[in-house]
Parts: C-alpha cells; structure tokens; sequence
C-alpha cells in the first residue's frame, strides 16, 4: 500500500491523525538526537548545529498541530503513535546499516565514522521527507484540514542542498555512497508503510 492511500483514512480519524503526527514528532525528534550524537564537541559546525535544531523544532511543532484534531498525545509511549515498533526501529536500523557499510565498504572507524554516518543517513532521510510531507500536505488540503506542514516542507528542501553540500566536500564519489544509503532507507521505508498499512486495517 502506498501512502497516497493511507494518509486520507489517517486523516479522516482524529484519533489515528493525532497518533500520525506524534509518530512523525518522534521520528524528527529521534533525528535530531542523531545528530547531536553525532557532534564532535570541537569541531561541531554552524550547519550541523543549525539542522539540530530545525529537527527539534520540527518535532516541537508537529507535536503542537496535535492540538487541532482535539486529541491529547502527552508522551511518545507506544499506544500514542502508529506502528510504534517500526517507527523506533526505522532510524536506528537505518544508522546501523550506514555505519556497517562505512566501517566494512570504506575502512573508516571512530570521528570519521560518525560524522559520514551523520551526512549518508540524513541525506537518505532529507530525500525522503522531501517526499513524504508534499504528499500529506495534499491530503490535508484535500480535506481544508487546519494541520499543516508548509513550514517544514521548506526547511526540509534547504536542508537536503545542505547535505549535498557537505557530501560534495567529504567525497568526490558521494553520489555513489549517497545511493547506497537511499537504498537502505528506501526498503526499511517500504517496510514502515506495510506497517502502518495494518495498523489502520
């Protein structure tokens, strides 16, 4: 099932839309821990510091379109999101598979490590919600919702030339890893919508 076809029967259901978008919360919150996990504490730049930050506050403002289904979502505990399993699985899987192919496929290990492991999984990631958020703000606007992405659409598109920019200067071959990490993403993706496909029945 594709999301084109799951996002309007999240939406028409406050109670499943609330959980959607503290699902997405948890994801951009989970992000922008990466990320900060991921910071080398001298050699941190403006960038990645910046992108931290944009990531929480994403997380902050999904959390708050919550108060316009009516619903009440306090925490991230299981039975507050969509397919909470896969949602938590997801990220880390996908940062588990990057560093394997770094550490195995390119020989790298410790600060050098990380920091690909911080650009290759956040590019996988920035293609996706590249992709993902158009596609619901048009169901939303399909059904004149008062939720709304539109902010976050334009951050996420700043932030996938960000990366490029970053990946052009890590390495002349960076489309080649940049590849390998969309593919890792795309099937864990895949797999995320399967489940979200049977959570809503």
């Amino acid at each position: 099932m594709h999301l084109n076809t799951i996002l309007p029967k999240i939406i028409a259901k406050n109670r499943l839309h609330a959980r959607w978008l503290n699902t997405l919360s948890l994801m951009e919150n989970t992000g922008a821990r990466k990320i900060s996990a991921s910071e080398d504490p001298t050699t941190v730049t403006y960038i990645i510091l910046k992108h931290a930050a944009e990531e929480h506050r994403h997380a902050f403002y999904l959390k708050k379109q919550i108060e316009k289904t009516g619903v009440e979502l306090p925490t991230y505990a299981a039975e507050y999101l969509l397919a909470p399993a896969f949602s938590k699985y997801y990220l880390n899987q996908l940062d588990i598979d990057v560093c394997r192919y770094l550490k195995y496929g390119m020989n790298l290990s410790g600060r050098e490590l990380r920091f690909a492991a911080y650009l290759l999984v956040t590019y996988a990631i920035e293609v996706r919600a590249d992709e993902l958020y158009p596609i619901y703000q048009n169901a939303l606007d399909d059904v004149n919702s008062k939720v709304n992405v539109k902010s976050i659409i334009l951050e996420e598109e700043g932030h996938l030339e960000e990366m490029i920019n970053q990946l052009q200067q890590f390495s002349p071959d960076w489309q080649v890893h940049a590849q390998k990490a969309v593919e890792m993403e795309t099937s864990l993706f895949a797999k995320w919508v399967d489940n979200l496909a049977v959570e809503i029945g």
